[in-house]
């Protein structure tokens, strides 16, 4: 079997560990039943509901160790200590070539600098990204960083664009996607020296995509684009304020068909449509994000979520690992390196800033 059908699973991590990652998986398996499932966690825990799920018979396999990595432990002891930990096991199992991606429901500080020393970055890649795919009018809008890197050159965001680029071809199908930068305004004089270098940059380069030029915050859910790259700290608070939004409109729904009975009567006559939406904005839909960048296929799993939720980081690792996302981004890179116009404006920019 293609180790792109193996998918490496931290049992343990998250909030409720085997109880959710478990059924997790057997819930993945009914969409892809080719795939096939490594399980590192403590046999004691993970046995018995693995033996509730049929399916995973011979689908899943138990790899144990009792060692697991806290959910407030910082990284540089997770790094130090959890070397035979459920987190780092199932990461060693893609660097050694058991799987062709990990998934985890465990401390993101921990998962990203293990996997960053573990598989390391791809090739002609400075930095991984942390990236999602977020819900908007026009369908889906994969995001990044949402978290990795505080500040980024202009270098580092033209890779971004790569990264999300590929990824909107290679998994979304979309044959020439999108790709804006978030920024202040879609003035072209707008934004910070390193924005204004890459949009520069990713005007006049061949690459798997093409540039839409600067996007705003609200243009984000309209689906402006279909990739909108930023740094680790814009991208974290829209990421935020969006999910913060979400769950303030939600209140908003219910207080108002709770306010009279004639809003409790209609809101009964609106039930499907309300559904609709509700599955629509549905936060464990889109769970998942992705370290786009690294010489290996990983998925950070938000660590409240339930076996629904878990399994859609599954679907998101398999369908990376099954694309052969990895090579397809080696060869981008390599182009946009030998192209005259990505070096020389990369050297522009580099003779302003000294």
């Amino acid at each position: 079997m293609s180790i792109s059908n193996i998918i490496a699973v931290d049992a343990m991590g998250g909030d409720f560990g085997p109880s959710v990652t478990i059924p997790a998986a057997a819930l993945a398996l009914k969409e892809r039943p080719e795939t096939r499932f490594l399980f590192f966690g403590d046999e004691r825990q993970v046995a018995p509901v693995l033996g509730r799920e049929p399916s995973l018979r011979t689908a899943g396999t138990i790899h144990h160790t009792d060692k697991v990595i806290a959910n407030d432990e910082k990284p540089v002891v997770a790094l130090r200590t959890g070397r035979q930990s459920s987190m780092r096991l199932a990461i060693d199992a893609v660097s050694g070539g058991l799987a062709g991606g990990v998934v985890s429901a465990g401390n993101t500080g921990a998962l990203m600098a293990t996997a960053k020393m573990v598989l390391k970055c791809i090739p002609g890649i400075h930095r991984p990204a942390i990236a999602s795919v977020l819900p908007t009018r026009s369908g889906s809008t994969v995001v990044l960083d949402l978290g990795a890197n505080i500040s980024c050159d202009a270098e580092i965001l033209v890779q971004f664009a790569i990264l999300g680029a590929v990824y909107a071809r290679a998994v979304r199908g979309i044959d020439s996607p999108s790709v804006g930068i978030l920024n202040i305004g879609s003035e072209d004089m707008k934004g910070h020296d390193q924005l204004r270098a890459a949009a520069a940059i990713l005007s006049q380069v061949k690459f798997p995509g093409r540039f839409a030029g600067f996007v705003e915050g609200n243009d984000i859910p309209m689906g402006k684009t279909d990739v909108v790259v930023t740094d680790g700290f814009t991208g974290n608070v829209a990421l935020k304020v969006a999910e913060g939004v979400g769950s303030l409109t939600g209140d908003f729904l219910k207080d108002a068909f709770k306010s009279s009975p004639l809003a409790m009567l209609g809101a009964m006559f609106a039930a499907g449509a309300l559904k609709r939406l509700k599955r629509r904005l549905d936060p464990r839909f889109y769970n998942g994000g992705m370290f786009l960048g690294l010489g290996g296929i990983c998925v950070k799993s938000h660590g409240g979520m339930d076996a629904y939720g878990f399994s859609r980081a599954l679907l998101v690792a398999a369908d990376l690992a099954a694309q052969d996302y990895n090579r397809r981004v080696v060869s981008e890179i390599e182009s946009l390196m030998k192209q005259e116009s990505f070096v020389s404006g990369l050297a522009a920019y580099e003779a302003e800033g000294s």
